[in-house]
């Protein structure tokens, strides 16, 4: 049996009690400032290459120093930012080549969360699956690349919780905000704009499986969206400007790089 704790004074007690909602609290609004920061960088309304101070950060995000602050070290971590003390806050710039070799690091990662997924998923997780496979069915092809982002980011979340495995959470976030910001640019920069069938059709037939139990079925649904996503490299390194990709390269550097 763990020992009651020993407190000094009323006021250590006080303290005590009220830090642990404190700190739930400040948890709260970081990761709210993560995810809006997550969001403006996946729609490049943060631009690549772009410089920011914090104080740009805070008032963009509508948060306090503290919450940006860690968002900023998290994203930073997740070698989406890059913070200098010369320089401040840079949005890091795209790499189509080493984004293109992290989707094999991607692919082998997602394999593992989806066996652990369709082996663990209990009701609950299938359920919410199969709820969000009537809502793809129904409304995805109308969806924007936006709202499709959504409910992609919902079923991450929602498979990493089913494979509950905490250890490739960290690993897995940022390689989905990466790939999902590569699929914002190919939907909406690209010179003929696809639409959303295929990726839609691609994440119905990943969470089906899952839901009703089919690790091989499952496996092959998600290696076939990392084929697609390959795919999109071939399109993305024929037509996107580089000045997309880093919005400090200038016409001089575009034409003789």
């Amino acid at each position: 049996m763990n020992a009651a704790p020993i407190f000094r004074s009323n006021t250590e007690k006080e303290s005590a009690l009220t830090s642990a909602p404190r700190k739930a609290s400040q948890h709260n609004l970081s990761e709210q400032a993560y995810e809006r920061l997550e969001e403006l960088l996946i729609c490049c309304e943060l631009k690549p290459g772009r410089f920011l101070a914090m104080h740009e950060l805070q008032g963009m995000l509508g948060f306090g120093r503290t919450p940006v602050h860690q968002a900023v070290s998290r994203l930073a971590t997740d070698t989406l930012l890059i913070v200098s003390p010369r320089n401040g806050i840079q949005i890091a710039p795209i790499d189509l080549s080493r984004d293109r070799r992290l989707l094999d690091l991607r692919r082998d990662m997602e394999r593992f969360v989806i066996r652990l997924a369709t082996e663990r998923s209990g009701a609950t997780h299938r359920n919410q699956m199969q709820h969000i496979k009537r809502q793809l069915i129904d409304n995805g092809a109308g969806m924007s690349i936006d709202q499709f982002n959504r409910v992609d980011r919902h079923i991450d979340q929602l498979l990493l919780s089913a494979a509950n495995e905490p250890f490739v959470d960290s690993t897995m976030r940022p390689l989905h905000t990466i790939f999902r910001r590569i699929g914002w640019i190919y939907h909406i920069k690209t010179e003929e704009i696809p639409d959303l069938r295929a990726t839609v059709e691609g994440h119905i037939a990943v969470i089906d499986a899952v839901a009703s139990g089919q690790v091989d079925a499952a496996i092959a649904a998600s290696d076939g969206l990392m084929d697609f996503v390959d795919v999109m490299f071939d399109v993305l390194e024929q037509e996107i400007s580089p000045a997309l990709l880093d919005c400090n390269q200038t016409a001089y550097d575009i034409q003789f790089s």
